[in-house]
């Protein structure tokens, strides 16, 4: 079984049309097949009009069919050629083509001629087309000698060509010396008679080499007319004039062209201006889809033409003078044409049959018929023939009546002629078709099953489906009369075997065909428009979906082309990369999807973009002395429209190579006018924006220098300030070099007194930007001036401003100042002003120092930090916060100007009643028992205040965390550990801990606690019932897992009910990882446990379970652990480099100690704070010079060394339990304020001053973590 496979589907109409046309050949032109007798047909021959290439031999060919095979023979010239005779001459084997071998000897002249090719056998004979024989001509140029043409500017020109006469006729074209083809636009322009026409002539039309050239297809050679050399003369005026015709003259003219040709109608013009052609035709529309200009509209033309073209058509030459007009009339002409020709006519014996052969032609053509090559009134008679005009009738035909007719159709322009035999058979029904063939069809397109066939008389034919199907009827199906079964639209259920079979009187044949319905190819994901920048890579997708019985292939098209063979292009599957991607890349790129039967497509385009292209041809027009006009070209945009352009210039002569901003202008505009500065020399270039970004610079314009002018601004940033009491300071920020407008540019400083009368003073300077007037009273307004001029001029008059000489220290101190204490945290201090005079400056405010001191009983002294604060402006009051209760304070005002304080005032004292004092240290439960716990505590960090007692609260926490009774116990204010008793055991507690002074209860700390069991005690014992009217539950459980957490510790407890003699265990893990739960055996069947070596601030969760035969696991619980306490910084000491670093310290003071006994041993004196120094409290602060800036608060309660057991956090960070009247109910941090109604408006400033101290009230040394915080 053999495959054939339907053409892939174009579109259904287009493919019905082809169809029913083939059809329709098939059934007019009968074949017979081969191995039946049958008269020859001439199946191939040369052209009518031959024309050869003399170089060559020549091929005259004629082929032929038939049964028997067919002889053949030649006439030339209407006489027998007898190829025997000529030895140039030869036949070839089993055909009747001729070559006449001519390349070695003989020539192609000698066999010009008519030659016409019989083929006969003994059922008749047919003929060849009269094939004329002429070889190709390449004459010559004749030589002539050609004068120059000398012509004035704006005149016509004509030159002409006029080549020899070749055949075919050649190709003319016009070159020059160079052979460029020289350019022809609506000026000049070639003429279909090969001459150059110049509808006016220009300067730039002179030269030596005006050339015609005539090429020869045939014979491929190229003639060449002699060099016309043309000069133009100009002249200063020349005359315009309306439109002449050249070609044609006259006003009408008359053109004949044969039907089918083409038809070429001119109309070339002369005139100044040169005019423009246009075509109408008179008496109705010029032909939509067949017209067409050449030749800058000069030439018409109109394919294909017909009867219905002749007419006339006109042409109207018109320039801004006037136009002139010509008319063509066409008559269109037709050689002879078939309507029907002729066709092969098969006859069994008995039968009627008809020959008609009907041409048509302008005029109309003569019909004459012939017989085996002889004119049918000369041919024998046959009786079964009859002659009726254009027609041959056939009747009661016998094997004698097989013949070859002729038909020759002929008028003046030419002739037609065809063979058509009459074949008389006898033959039974044989199909032609291979049998068992299958065809494959795609779903809904339509199937084409052949049953080609032969009989005479011609059999009838019928279709059936399957085995056992019935006829196939018109209503489903179309039934061609070669055979063809028609599927109009073939669907699955099409699919099946078909059988054709043909009858006639003399028998019946049959065939059967398989027809299979294949699912269509789809394109499931087209590929998608794409837009990629140059260098980037781009992707395109095409995934299709085909019948899984056919092989797919997908190929990729760029343009409907091949890919490029490049590397950067690859496929993968159904993807095509493209990587680097050029401007050559931009195309639109398909997939193909091909299967034997069908195929798909589906493109998409590649726009390639990128940055503009710099512009170019930078142009500088309209040279004023302050404007410019630039011009330039811009750059390829890359598909990517240009939005903007960047005009940027250089100032060559003051900052050469900078280039800075002048303007933009938006994309379509090309050209802008500058304003431009004086005493510049610029250059400019461009730059232009699209959506990708901004292109490269464009190259810089040629340099204008602008003419010197006088400035037109002043020096900016004017000021007089004074830097020393008897001098002003003037200041400014100098013109830039672009602002100068000229050479020699200066400045004409000024100044006087703003309350005196005096003149001004004025001193002209260079280039700078400052001067310095001496000798001036302290603090004294001025009026200020700074003027710019150069070698031209001034610049306009400059603005005024007032500045001042120099400041001095105030001279007095604020007075009347008092303190009023507010609380035990808040004072307010009230001053006098100092008389303005006697500021010498600008009051910047006043500035409090405040400091505290201990009890003047206390021998040892140290430094004491001085706090400040600073009131802004003239105020007269200020509030001071955060004052620690229960404390001796000293304080002093200062007024502040631009130089600095002046002097002190009177030292005030006040003292601030006790406060509340802040938390515990800590507090800290230890030695857990059956029944007691032991409470261990520091004393508040901020007594503020004389301690009165503490107060102890504490209470049990059940399983379900509900709180018992609350415990209240005072104790005295000296102690710091405590002993609970009688507590119940596995019980845990929780602690409330706070002291008091006699102003109050201060902040409580809280921690809780579980006491344990004695394991040897609690032998036997069992836990307490879960209630005494409660049943234990069959099915053991533990409920109620709770866990109390500290920093690296748990107590872990839970409710158990079950049987007894149960053995738990407990497991952890850090919430949230990987690790492995880590199990914990419990002692007996106690129901806490302890988990020890926790990590500190970490999520843990925590179950227990029970071992043994009654195993099962609560559910789960989590708990944190605290965060690290500050005394985890101890572990610095076991550092090396904290070793070390202590060790040098230790003996930098052994040091200092030995050299300081030695002094003193010698009797030295050293000064009086050292020695102040050697014995200091160490509740005093540490103090040190601070530089008087305004606005900075510090506090150096971290340096303090620490008491016996107090723990300070390791940032050094105090509570905000710790103080009450902290800093931040004030204000803003350290920048708050108060206003004038006492509300806090000073800043701090943490300066520190040595005085008298107190005495040491603690001997202890500070540990070294201490002593380490009190470096840092």
């Amino acid at each position: 079984m053999q495959l054939k496979i339907m053409p892939p589907k174009k579109s259904l109409s287009v493919c019905r049309a082809s169809l029913i046309l083939f059809l329709c050949q098939v059934m007019n032109a009968l074949e017979v097949p081969l191995d039946l007798v049958q008269p020859p047909t001439i199946i191939h021959q040369s052209p009518k009009d031959y024309i050869i290439d003399p170089r060559e031999n020549i091929e005259i060919q004629c082929e032929a069919k038939g049964k028997p095979p067919p002889s053949f023979s030649w006439t030339r010239n209407g006489t027998h050629f007898d190829i025997d005779k000529d030895p140039l001459v030869k036949m070839l084997p089993n055909s009747g083509t001729l070559v006449i071998s001519i390349t070695i000897e003989g020539k192609a002249e000698a066999y010009e001629g008519v030659y016409q090719c019989t083929a006969r056998n003994e059922r008749g004979a047919a003929i060849s087309n009269n094939i004329v024989i002429r070889p190709s001509r390449s004459p010559l140029w004749t030589k002539e000698k050609l004068e120059q043409i000398t012509i004035l500017k704006g005149q016509s020109l004509v030159l002409p060509c006029r080549p020899p006469l070749g055949l075919p006729p050649p190709i003319i074209f016009w070159m020059d010396n160079s052979f460029q083809r020289l350019p022809q636009s609506e000026r000049v322009s070639q003429g279909l008679n090969g001459d150059l026409y110049f509808s006016n002539v220009l300067p730039e039309d002179t030269r030596e080499d005006y050339i015609c050239y005539a090429r020869f297809n045939h014979t491929q050679t190229i003639q060449q007319k002699q060099p016309i050399s043309v000069k133009v003369h100009s002249t200063k005026s020349y005359i315009e004039r309306p439109p002449k015709l050249l070609t044609p003259e006259g006003q009408t003219s008359h053109k004949e062209e044969l039907r089918e040709n083409v038809l070429s109608l001119e109309c070339i013009a002369e005139g100044l201006p040169t005019p423009s052609i246009n075509w109408t035709k008179v008496d109705g529309e010029l032909p939509v889809n067949r017209t067409f200009y050449k030749n800058f509209k000069k030439t018409l033309n109109i394919i294909h033409v017909s009867e219905a073209d002749s007419g006339k058509y006109k042409c109207t030459a018109r320039n801004s003078l006037g136009f002139v007009e010509h008319t063509i009339s066409v008559t269109v002409k037709a050689a002879p044409y078939w309507i029907t020709a002729p066709r092969n006519l098969v006859l069994s014996p008995g039968e009627d049959g008809t020959l008609i052969c009907r041409a048509n032609g302008n005029p109309k053509p003569s019909i004459s018929w012939l017989t085996n090559g002889v004119p049918i009134e000369m041919a024998p008679d046959d009786p079964s023939r009859k002659i009726d005009g254009d027609t041959i009738l056939f009747s009661d035909v016998q094997e004698s009546s097989s013949a070859v007719y002729q038909c020759n159709a002929s008028n003046e322009y030419g002739y037609l002629l065809a063979n058509a035999f009459v074949n008389v058979l006898a033959e039974p029904p044989r199909i032609l078709t291979e049998a068992n063939l299958r065809y494959q069809v795609i779903s809904d397109r339509p199937a084409m099953l052949d049953c080609a066939f032969f009989g005479s008389p011609i059999p009838t034919i019928e279709w059936f489906k399957g085995t056992k199907g019935s006829v196939l009827q018109e209503d489903t199906y179309v039934f061609h009369d070669n055979g063809t079964l028609e599927i109009p639209v073939a669907q699955k259920d099409s699919a099946g075997t078909y059988t054709c079979v043909v009858r006639n009187k003399l028998g019946m044949a049959k065939n059967d065909v398989h027809l299979e319905i294949k699912d269509p190819t789809r394109i499931i994901k087209q590929p998608e428009y794409k837009v990629v920048q140059r260098g980037g890579k781009v992707s395109f997708e095409c995934t299709v979906k085909h019948d899984p019985t056919l092989i797919t292939t997908l190929t990729w098209l760029k343009d409907n082309g091949e890919l490029p063979n490049d590397g950067r292009f690859s496929v993968d599957n159904d993807h095509l990369l493209i990587m680097n991607i050029s401007d050559e890349d931009d195309a639109t790129y398909t997939c193909v999807a091909n299967t034997s039967l069908d195929m798909v497509s589906a493109s998409a385009m590649l726009r390639v973009v990128d940055r503009p292209n710099p512009p170019f041809d930078l142009e500088l027009t309209s040279l004023l002395e302050r404007s410019v006009q630039l011009s330039w070209i811009p750059g390829d945009e890359n598909n990517s429209p240009i939005t903007d352009f960047i005009i940027e210039y250089e100032d060559a002569l003051h900052e050469p190579g900078i280039w800075h901003y002048q303007t933009d202008v938006p994309g379509t505009q090309t050209t802008v006018e500058l304003k431009l500065s004086p005493y510049v020399k610029y250059s400019f270039r461009v730059i232009a924006v699209n959506s990708i970004g901004r292109s490269l610079p464009s190259e810089a314009s040629e340099y204008y220098m602008t003419k010197a002018a006088e400035p037109e601004e002043n020096p900016t940033a004017v000021e007089g300030i004074g830097s020393e009491p008897d001098n002003l300071v003037i200041t400014w920020q100098p013109l830039k070099g672009f602002d100068s407008n000229g050479p020699g540019l200066q400045y004409k400083v000024s100044w006087r007194q703003k309350d005196g009368d005096d003149e001004w003073t004025s001193v002209v300077v260079a280039n700078v930007s400052k001067y310095i007037v001496s000798g001036t009273p302290t603090f004294v307004p001025y009026l200020v001036k700074v003027q710019a001029l150069n070698d031209v001029g001034f610049a306009p008059e400059p603005m005024i401003i007032i500045g001042h000489s120099g400041e001095d220290l105030p001279m007095v101190a604020p007075s009347n100042v008092h303190v009023n204490v507010v609380n035990s945290t808040l004072a307010e201090v009230h001053w006098e002003p100092v008389p303005p005079k006697s500021v010498r400056g600008h009051l910047k405010g006043y500035r409090i120092y405040y400091w505290k001191v201990k009890n003047s009983s206390k021998r040892n002294r140290r430094h004491v930090e001085k706090k400040i604060l600073t009131f802004s402006g003239n105020k007269t009051h200020g509030m001071l916060p955060g004052l620690e209760p229960f404390s001796h304070y000293t304080l002093n005002v200062r007024v502040v100007n631009g130089k600095g304080e002046g002097p002190a005032s009177v030292d005030q004292v006040f003292n601030t009643p006790e406060g509340v004092p802040s938390a515990p240290l800590f507090l800290k439960i230890v030695n857990p028992t059956l029944d007691s716990l032991t409470l261990e505590w520091d004393p508040p960090s901020h007594p503020n205040g004389i301690l009165t007692a503490y107060t102890l609260k504490f209470q049990p926490i059940n399983s379900t965390h509900e709180l018992g009774p609350l415990v209240d116990l005072k104790i005295a204010a000296n102690m710091t550990s405590l002993v609970l008793r009688n507590l119940s055991y596995s019980t845990r507690y929780k602690f409330y801990f706070y002291a008091q002074t006699s102003a109050g209860s201060g902040s409580q700390i809280t921690e809780e606690a579980v006491t344990t069991v004695d394991e040897g005690k609690m032998a036997g014992v069992h836990p307490p019932a879960v209630g005494a009217d409660k049943v234990r539950p069959v099915n053991p459980r533990i409920r109620n897992v709770t866990a109390v957490a500290a920093e690296t510790y748990a107590n872990i407890s839970w409710e158990y009910e079950g049987p007894d003699h149960v053995h738990f265990y407990v497991e952890h893990v850090i919430a949230g990882s990987k690790e492995e739960w880590r199990k914990e055996i419990v002692n007996g069947s106690q129901s806490f446990f302890g988990l020890k070596g926790l990590l500190p601030g970490t999520a843990y969760r925590v179950r227990v379970g029970a071992e043994g035969d009654s195993g099962f696991v609560s559910s789960e619980d989590m708990f944190h652990t605290g965060p690290a306490m500050a005394s985890r910084q101890v572990d610095i000491a076991t550092q090396g480099w904290f070793i070390g670093l202590m060790c040098a310290v230790a003996l930098l003071i052994l040091i200092l100690l030995i050299v300081c006994f030695i002094r003193r041993n010698k009797g030295g004196k050293y000064p009086v704070k050292e020695k102040e120094d050697a014995h200091a409290d160490p509740e005093i602060q540490p103090m040190k010079e601070d530089d008087g800036t305004f606005g900075e608060y510090s506090d150096a309660e971290d340096h303090k060394p620490l008491k016996k057991g107090s723990r300070t956090p390791s940032d050094r960070t105090v509570k905000k339990e710790d103080s009450d009247d902290s800093l931040v109910d004030y204000g803003e941090g350290v920048n708050g304020q108060f206003n004038e109604d006492g509300s806090f408006i000073g800043q701090y400033s943490g300066k520190k001053e040595k005085e008298p101290a107190e005495g040491n009230e603690s001997s202890e040394a500070p540990s070294p973590v201490n002593a380490m915080n009190s470096f840092v």
